[in-house]
């Protein structure tokens, strides 16, 4: 579980649902931030684990726009009293979010690549040494005279 991107999504979130819906309606603060973690919560499951992994970034970025939306327009129902309709609002907040989806999808797989590799590496246990000659710079090891230990053994 990657807490770092779950905080960032978390704060986008927040910033749009409290913005967007603090402006339009006269709802709460409490349920504007019940609606913001349950959002950031049902997409960070369905689109950050589950739909990234298996379409790709484009096509989970797509998806969480709708996700985001019927999300936002159902909670907004449940927990904003209003009879202005939430339609427009929860597009309007699903369109900014989808914004920094993409940014996020990246930052989630490229930590996911990383821990990967990570593993990989512990798990494998396999680890290469390179073996060479010394070689020292003197002018006399270079110009290569004589050794008489050599000569003594041919």
């Amino acid at each position: 579980m990657n807490l770092k991107a779950l905080g960032i999504k978390l704060i986008v979130h927040m910033i749009t649902v409290l913005s967007i819906f603090g402006i339009f309606f006269d709802a709460s603060l409490t349920n504007l931030v019940i609606i913001g973690i349950l959002a950031t919560g049902i997409s960070y499951l369905i689109g950050d684990r589950f739909l990234l992994r298996r379409f790709g970034n484009v096509k989970a970025s797509i998806a969480d726009f709708f996700l985001t939306f019927f999300t936002l327009a159902i909670l907004g129902y449940l927990f904003i009293e209003t009879d202005m309709p939430l339609i427009m609002t929860s597009l309007f907040a699903a369109f900014f979010i989808t914004l920094t989806e993409p940014f996020i999808h990246a930052y989630i797989l490229e930590n996911e690549a990383k821990s990967k590799r990570k593993r990989l590496l512990r798990r494998s246990g396999r680890l290469q040494t390179e073996f060479a000659e010394e070689t020292h710079t003197d002018s006399e090891t270079i110009s290569r005279k004589k050794d008489p230990r050599r000569d003594s053994r041919q």
